[in-house]
Parts: C-alpha cells; sequence; structure tokens
C-alpha cells in the first residue's frame, strides 16, 4: 500500500494547516492552492471535505468564482478550539459539573487568566 511509513495525521491537524494556509493567503484562494500550500500529499477531495467540514462550523467562508469556490478564513486556530469545546459543553447535560470541572483542573496560571478573562467580559471598559 502507497501509504505506508507515513504517518497519519489528525483531523484538527489537517484543519489547523487548512487554515493557517488561508490566513497566509492574500485573498481568496480555490482549493487547488490550498492543497498545494497544505501538501501535496493530500488528496484534492480531503481537503474540499475539510473546507466544508470548516464552512459548517463558521470557521471559514466561501463564494463562486467561475465554476468553482474560493475559500476565504472568517476564524484563527483559537476561534476553532472554542467552538469545539462550546459543542463539546453543549452536548453535556450537566453544564455546571463540566465547568466546574474544568475550572477545577486548570493549572493556577490558566485558572488566573480564565479569571482575569472573565472580569474584562464583565468590564469591557478595561
Amino acid at each position: 500500500m502507497g501509504g505506508q511509513g507515513r504517518a497519519r495525521r489528525g483531523q484538527g491537524e489537517l484543519e489547523a494547516q487548512v487554515l493557517g494556509a488561508l490566513r497566509a493567503a492574500e485573498g481568496p484562494v480555490d482549493t487547488a492552492w490550498v492543497q498545494e500550500r497544505v501538501g501535496g500529499d493530500l488528496a484534492y477531495t480531503t481537503v474540499i471535505t475539510i473546507l466544508t467540514r470548516l464552512l459548517a462550523k463558521g470557521a471559514v467562508v466561501r463564494e463562486k468564482s467561475g465554476r468553482a469556490f474560493v475559500w476565504s478564513p472568517v476564524a484563527d486556530e483559537a476561534d476553532l478550539a472554542a467552538l469545539r469545546m462550546r459543542r463539546l459543553l453543549d452536548q453535556e447535560r450537566d453544564r455546571e459539573a463540566v465547568l466546574a470541572s474544568f475550572v477545577t483542573s486548570l493549572p493556577a496560571g490558566d485558572e488566573r487568566l480564565l479569571r482575569e478573562l472573565l472580569e474584562c467580559a464583565r468590564d469591557p471598559e478595561d
């Protein structure tokens, strides 16, 4: 089989690479451009699948250009990670328990940062 010995990339890693390529573009780009920047070893259909998933997540937009689409980012990697976290939280019945468990498991520095961010969100004049 041709793919033996090659490490398989995870969906999140591919999404991050595609978003990185789109952010590096000077404007909307087509799928072939993304495929070339992310790595020619990826099938064109794989790149389209990733772009379509990112579109469904609200991380990219597309517009018709001739017979094809061109793609642009609307979210960065942090936005995408936050969206994944939100979707996981939305699937839980006891949000309070999940959030409490999350916060109490954070290292002290991250907990402090989260508290600062929440305070800033309450008082946007800072």
